[in-house]
Formats: structure tokens, C-alpha cells, sequence
């Protein structure tokens, strides 16, 4: 928890059994200015708020009452209040959503772990294994050693996310822990307050956008815009204010025009209006860079009647009193958010041309629109809605458990990514619709569909025609993926792919096929360096390699050719620990490695200088990305060769490797009709394939320079093509280019 703490004395857990003081204030609780007496306006109105539960659960709160605030009793908050009052509020919140007894007690209790010496196996002998668990889920790992604040960030997130997939409350408590904590920062120094609320705009909030609490999300924006730009703030509340006189009337007219509609319409609705919250109208201000003044959507009106056959009929009244704004409709009730929020949304043209936006929605809608999740514990006879959308919103949650990573930064990111707010809605040709986050891909389809299906998706068709892979969809679009048996993840997926399930798993599959051809790679380096020793690896005893393993804290054997084909080990050191001292002989001059520059992504040609076969070459050993071939004149590696010369290997071309490799060449010829397709021509009947073409003209427009991108076997085969070309009496000079760029 983000606890708002004075400097602490080491806290005591509550002693004693909680039967024998089951009200603070009794006789035997502690005295002290920390104790919480019954008659505590707090403490009774929290009370009231728990009516709907039986008295044996409303004992139990009690008693964890008394729990946390003796285990708190050394503690006060930072504004100079027991800390007790915290844990309080923060249940109140749960009671309000008429939660469940254990939900509650979590609540009061939900800092007892991290903050105090108390164990959890108290707490589940005192209250429950349910509420131990929910405690726990809450906790900090403050036990935990982390190389930075962001590092701690992240993994506290993940345990956070992994106990909410296990149980959806534990997101609730945590949600109206950050909300009470963001409402008493007046005593915590600003750059902590800053940093608590730039978090919760970031996570939090998000979150509970996600889970459809849209009260909760629009207060936690607008606190935390307060905290972080607190005089920007004040001086859009104030125009706020003002504005509101000024444009009274005309908010009025508007009101009853609507009601006057639906009388006449004859449904019966309820009809209110609403001033936008403070954030959304500050973030539509920056994102349309405008003034105030030229905002002038800054209310909102909203109908709520009886049915669903209602909401269409009303719309239809709206549309006859006002002009409707062209493709401004939006239909949340037939294709519902991820969220579940179901509405329907028009913008219309009022009076003295001023935008009029209305949201339609049926009562139940309404309780969802505002609550969410936690519509199923306060409307339980509002039908399934609530119920629906915890199951929909556990899907949601166990699907984080899928982009889980070793690395908790990266796991950060991507569930980051799937909290974007805004949504796209596409269908399948079989009619499914699928949701997407705002600017997502075919390729972010493919993998919403199924894992198997964006690993094998090579290309798609969008509305029947077909589309790059890299396309935005729209609202509405029909996507169809077309697979192919042999296709793989790119890594330019993931320069613009926009769902976390898609980037992760992209970057599983390219991380696991790394490691394996970086195994691969790496058992060649060693056996290649033992060679040099004298030793065949099939002659190294297996104590050997328990000896290694047990040096280097691997856990296997492949792991040590993983690291070394990624360059994370040099053979040379590998091969060299492996054998004994008497076991060494006079190293001879190890044999060039063989490759033929389609190994993946353990072997890399290098950009700057684009070896083909039949160039000389040489291979540098970098971390993390393998073995780099560059050509032996490569400008680029002149003082690497010689500032690193370890690093440095012989590598030679396998014969007959049977590929194609890229090569740019640029071709000079005299400005004529149809040069193009004779240069074409010329380098097709050679064998060779075009990648790319560009095609500059100079001033004068006589003279035309062709950069070619082609794709050719061989320094042989390039020859053979350059050789062709020079027939043509149009060409004036030809040359192979040697691109520049990064290593």
C-alpha cells in the first residue's frame, strides 16, 4: 500500500485473543490517544453501513477493527490522525459496494502485514484463510532487494494483477486504498504526492476504467490532476464555475427540451444533466490544443429508461428534436465495451449551434455505466449484468497470466498497453466480434484470436481487399487472416503492434527461437574452439560439465551454449574450464567457422556492410545478440578489430548455401523511354530479384541513378548480374553500394 506515514515506531501486533476485547473502548483494550471509542462518529456510521449483513459477520468486522487498530497503535498518518482512520475509509468504501464480510475485514486489515510485525498464519487463524489470502494479495514484497524504484513498481504490480486474477477483490480493496490515500496527500511532501498521482493516472485509474467503475476512475483522474498541476487546476475549476452561470440558461433549455420530447414520445425517462469531469475537459483542451473559451461541449446530458427497446425509441425522439452530427453515433448496447458499459451515445446540434451530447441507457446500463464490477455485489436483482462482467473480467485477468515474462519491466509494459481506454470493435468473417485497443493491427487480431494463429499469420484481407499487415483498423472492419504453415513472427511486429498480448507473445516466441539457434550456434563455437585444444566434446567426461555448471551457477549444459552463441561466454574461456590443467595441450590455430547466413537469429549480417557469399569475411562475438558477420573491409570494425581482438572469430562461407542474400547497387544510365523495364529485365534473366528501386533524376533531366535493392546467391551470382547490365549501351556506370549504419 502507498500508506501515508509518519516515521513509525516498531508497530506491535494485536496480543491476545480478539474474543476477549471484541469492541475497541472495552475494558481491556489499550489505552492511549490511538484507541477508537464506540462512540467514534467514524467508527458508528461504518457501523450503519453494514445493515445488510448477519450479526455474526458485523462481529467479525468488529473484531478486526479492534485487530488493526491495536496492531497500528505506535502509527499515525502523516496529517497527525490515528492511523486507524485509514483502514476505516477504506472499508467504508467496500461497505458502500456491499461487499462481502471477508472483502471488509481485508479491508481493515489491509496493511497489518506490510506495516506491522503481524504474520499472515495469525491473521488466517483470526479471521480466515479468506482474508489472510486477500491481506497478502495486498501486501508490498517490501522484503524483497530492488535495483530501483521502477524495478520495485513492477513487481509489486505483477503480484497485485496475479492475486486480483486469483481473486477480483483484491483489486477493489486496493482501488479504494489508492482513492482514500490520494484524498489526505496535504501532508505528504509534493514530490511524493506528485509521484503517487502521476501512478495512479497511469495504473490505477486505467485499471478502473477496465473494470467499468466509471465514478471511481473520473474521481481518481481528477484528484491526481489536482495534485500534479494543482494551479491549473484551480484556474479551470474557476472558469468552470463561471462558465456554468453564463451558459445556465442555455443548459436549462436544453434540459427541458429533451424532457418535453420524451413526454411527448410517451416514454417514460429519467433525464439529468452533467458537467464533464475536470481531467477529461483539461485533456480534450491539450489534445485539440485549445483555450477554454473554444470548448463547448463541456456538459453532458443522459436519458435512462425502462427497456432496451426504449433506448432506440428515444434515440429516434432526440434525432426529430435536434440534427444528429454525421457518423458522431455510437451503439455500446449492441457491441458493449470490454468493460461492460453499455450505452448509446449521439452528438447533437442544439441551440445557437452548440454540440448537445446525450447518453441513452437502461437503468441496470446506468448501475454497470457507474459501478462495474462492483455492480454485482450492489444490484444482485438488477438481472446478470454484474455477474456477466465479473466473468468477463476474470477472462480478462487470467489472460495477464499468459504475458508473463521473466523480466517484470516488460510484463509492466505490456499490461500498460492493455489498459488503453479507447476501443476498436472488428469482426471475423464467421460474424464474431472482437475487441481491440485503439490502433491495433491484423496482427493484434490474429493473436486475440488464438496464439497458433498470429504465429502462422502472414498476411490479411480487411473488408474483403487485401492490406498490410501493419494497417490500423476501424470500427466495424471484417478481417480476415490468412495463415501459412511456414510463416513465423517478425520482429518489425512489434515496431507497431498495440495489444500487451500480441507484443508478448511475439517477444516469447522470437526469445525462444533466439535460444535455440543461439544454442545451436553456441555448441558449434564451443566444439570449434576444442578442436583448436586438441579435444573432441564427445571426449569430455560428464564430471566435467558438473564441474562447470556448478562454477558458473548454469543449469544446464544447453544454457551454457545459449550463452555462449548470445555472447554472453567467450568459447574460448568455456572450452578451457572444462579441462583439467594436465589436460591441456599447446593450442593450435582453430579452423574458420562455417556458416551459411541463414541460421536466424544467432547469426546476423551485418547492415553496414551486407557480406554476401563469396565475400571475405569475419565474425564479432557481441552480448546479447550473437554472432555478427561483416565483410573483412568493413570501415566500420577497423578499431573494434583492434581495440577487441577476442571478440573477433574466422568465419567462412558453407559452399553451396542455396539462399538469397540482399545487395544494393547503383546504376547510372542516360534518361530514355522504358530504361526501367529494360534495367529490370536485364537483372531478371540474370536470376537475381528486386527488392526495391529508387529512382533519382538530375537537374539537366538527362542522366537517371537507379538504387537497386536486389536479392542474389552469390558474390559470383552479383557479378554475373553487374556484367549483364554493363551490356545495355543506356548504362553509364554501375557499383555495388556499401550501405552505412549501425553494426
Amino acid at each position: 500500500m502507498e500508506s501515508v506515514l509518519s516515521p513509525a515506531r516498531p508497530a506491535e501486533a494485536g496480543q491476545g485473543s480478539p474474543e476477549a476485547a471484541i469492541l475497541p473502548g472495552q475494558p481491556g483494550s489499550r489505552p492511549g490517544n490511538y484507541a477508537l471509542p464506540q462512540d467514534d462518529p467514524a467508527y458508528r456510521v461504518f457501523l450503519d453501513s453494514l445493515d445488510y449483513l448477519p450479526p455474526e459477520e458485523i462481529a467479525r468486522i468488529k473484531r478486526a477493527v479492534f485487530f488493526s487498530d491495536r496492531a497500528h497503535q505506535h502509527q499515525v498518518r502523516l496529517s497527525g490522525e490515528p492511523y486507524i482512520t485509514h483502514p476505516l475509509c477504506v472499508a467504508g468504501a467496500i461497505a458502500d459496494w456491499r461487499m462481502d464480510a471477508d472483502s471488509i475485514c481485508a479491508a481493515l486489515l489491509h496493511d497489518v502485514l506490510e506495516d506491522t510485525v503481524t504474520q499472515k498464519a495469525e491473521l488466517a487463524e483470526l479471521f480466515g484463510a479468506g482474508v489472510a489470502e486477500l491481506v497478502d494479495g495486498l501486501s508490498k514484497l517490501d522484503r524483497i532487494e530492488f535495483n530501483s524504484h521502477q524495478e520495485a513498481q513492477a513487481e509489486n504490480f505483477r503480484k497485485m494483477l496475479l492475486a486480483m486474477a486469483r481473486d477480483l477483490r483484491v483489486v477493489l480493496i486496493k482501488l479504494a486504498d489508492r482513492h482514500h490515500n490520494l484524498q489526505t496527500m496535504s501532508a505528504v511532501r509534493p514530490d511524493k504526492r506528485r509521484r503517487i498521482a502521476y501512478e495512479t493516472m497511469e495504473i490505477y485509474a486505467p485499471i478502473a476504467n477496465r473494470l467499468g467503475l466509471n465514478t471511481l476512475f473520473q474521481e481518481l483522474q481528477d484528484i491526481s490532476f489536482r495534485l500534479i498541476h494543482p494551479a491549473r487546476a484551480r484556474i479551470l475549476a474557476k472558469a468552470l464555475q463561471t462558465a456554468y452561470g453564463t451558459r445556465r440558461e442555455l443548459f436549462q433549455d436544453i434540459l427541458d427540451g429533451i424532457t418535453a420530447k420524451m413526454r411527448d414520445a410517451e416514454l417514460f425517462a429519467q433525464v439529468s444533466g452533467r458537467t464533464k469531469s475536470l481531467y477529461s475537459i483539461y485533456a480534450k483542451m491539450k489534445e485539440k490544443h485549445q483555450h477554454f473559451s473554444q470548448v463547448r461541449d463541456i456538459y453532458g446530458f443522459r436519458v435512462i429508461v425502462h427497456d432496451i427497446p426504449s433506448c432506440y425509441l428515444a434515440l429516434g425522439a432526440l434525432h426529430a428534436l435536434y440534427k444528429p452530427v454525421q457518423g458522431a453515433f455510437k451503439d455500446y448496447i449492441a457491441i458493449p465495451k470490454a468493460n461492460g458499459y453499455q450505452s448509446l451515445h449521439t452528438s447533437l446540434i442544439g441551440p445557437n449551434g452548440s454540440p448537445v451530447e446525450v447518453q441513452i441507457r437502461t437503468e441496470e446500463m446506468h448501475h454497470v455505466a457507474q459501478e462495474g464490477v462492483a455492480s454485482h455485489w450492489l444490484y444482485k436483482d438488477a438481472g446478470h449484468s454484474g455477474a456477466d462482467l465479473q466473468i468477463r473480467t476474470h477472462k480478462w485477468l487470467h489472460s495477464l497470466l499468459e504475458m508473463q515474462s521473466g523480466d517484470s519491466s516488460e510484463f509492466f509494459e505490456n499490461v500498460k498497453i492493455d489498459l488503453f481506454p479507447d476501443e476498436v470493435y472488428v469482426f471475423t468473417p464467421k460474424g464474431r466480434i472482437i475487441s481491440l485497443p485503439h490502433g491495433a493491427t491484423p496482427v493484434d487480431m490474429a493473436y486475440a484470436i488464438h496464439t497458433d494463429v498470429g504465429n502462422c499469420c502472414y498476411a490479411a484481407r480487411i473488408n474483403h481487399e487485401p492490406a498490410p499487415l501493419r494497417t490500423e483498423l476501424k470500427n466495424g472492419d471484417l478481417v480476415e487472416i490468412i495463415t501459412a504453415a511456414h510463416a513465423n513472427p517478425n520482429p518489425a511486429w512489434l515496431s507497431y503492434v498495440k495489444s500487451g498480448r500480441a507484443r508478448s507473445k511475439i517477444r516469447h516466441f522470437l526469445r525462444t527461437v533466439q535460444n535455440e539457434e543461439s544454442a545451436t550456434l553456441g555448441e558449434r563455437l564451443l566444439e570449434q574452439e576444442l578442436q583448436g585444444l586438441g579435444i573432441r566434446q564427445p571426449d569430455i567426461p560428464a564430471s566435467a560439465w558438473e564441474r562447470l555448471l556448478a562454477m558458473v551457477g548454469s543449469h544446464s549444459i544447453k544454457e551454457i551454449f545459449t550463452d555462449i552463441g548470445l555472447g554472453r561466454r567467450l568459447a574460448a574461456v568455456v572450452a578451457r574450464r572444462l579441462l583439467t590443467d594436465d589436460a591441456i595441450t599447446v593450442p593450435a590455430t582453430p579452423g574458420a567457422l562455417i556458416i551459411r547466413g541463414t541460421e536466424g537469429m544467432a547469426i546476423q549480417l551485418a547492415r553496414c556492410c551486407q557480406p554476401i557469399p563469396g565475400d571475405p569475411i569475419i565474425g564479432s562475438i557481441l552480448s546479447g545478440r550473437g554472432l555478427v558477420v561483416h565483410t573483412h573491409d568493413c570501415p566500420t570494425i577497423r578499431k573494434m578489430r583492434s581495440r577487441q581482438p577476442n571478440k573477433w572469430i574466422d568465419v567462412e562461407w558453407e559452399p553451396s548455401p542455396g539462399s538469397l542474400f540482399d545487395v544494393r547497387i547503383d546504376v547510372r544510365v542516360k534518361s530514355a523511354r522504358g530504361i526501367l523495364a529494360q534495367i529490370a529485365s536485364g537483372i531478371n534473366q540474370s536470376g537475381a530479384n528486386i527488392e526495391n528501386v529508387i529512382m533519382d533524376r538530375d537537374a539537366e533531366k538527362q542522366f537517371i541513378l537507379m538504387h537497386f535493392t536486389l536479392q542474389v546467391g552469390s558474390r559470383l551470382h552479383l557479378a554475373q548480374v553487374m556484367r549483364t547490365l554493363r551490356r545495355l549501351p543506356e548504362v553509364i556506370r554501375i557499383n555495388r553500394v556499401r550501405p552505412g549504419g549501425e553494426a
